[in-house]
């Protein structure tokens, strides 16, 4: 039996005056999942939306969601590792239910 667990991982990030690299931002970010051992089940990317208030220099971020499955020590390497990536601008992750299998009918 696996010790993974199924996570949402919710990154915003940095594209100000540079839209266009966000679907290879996106991919380089998946990459960094998958180094730490993480299978991602779904990529939501929900587009660039407006801050509510402006908390420094940077108004808006693209943001993505990430649903994956991975250990539970990857998430603290995930997070120490975007902590460090200029383009991510927040992460906040999240501990889902486990998936559950269709009942057959």
């Amino acid at each position: 039996m696996s010790n993974n667990n199924r996570y949402e991982g919710l990154l915003i990030l940095n594209v100000r005056g540079n839209e266009d690299s966000a679907k290879d931002l996106v991919e380089r970010l998946e990459g960094e999942f998958k180094k730490q051992g993480a299978a991602i089940e779904q990529v939501q990317k929900m587009d660039r939306r407006q801050f509510s208030y402006a908390a420094g220099a940077l108004d808006s971020g693209y943001y993505v969601n990430f649903i994956f499955n991975a250990a539970p020590d990857a998430i603290d390497k995930l997070r120490a590792h975007f902590t460090l990536d200029e383009d991510v601008y927040r992460q906040h992750y999240q501990k889902l239910p486990a998936k559950t299998a269709a009942k057959a009918a």
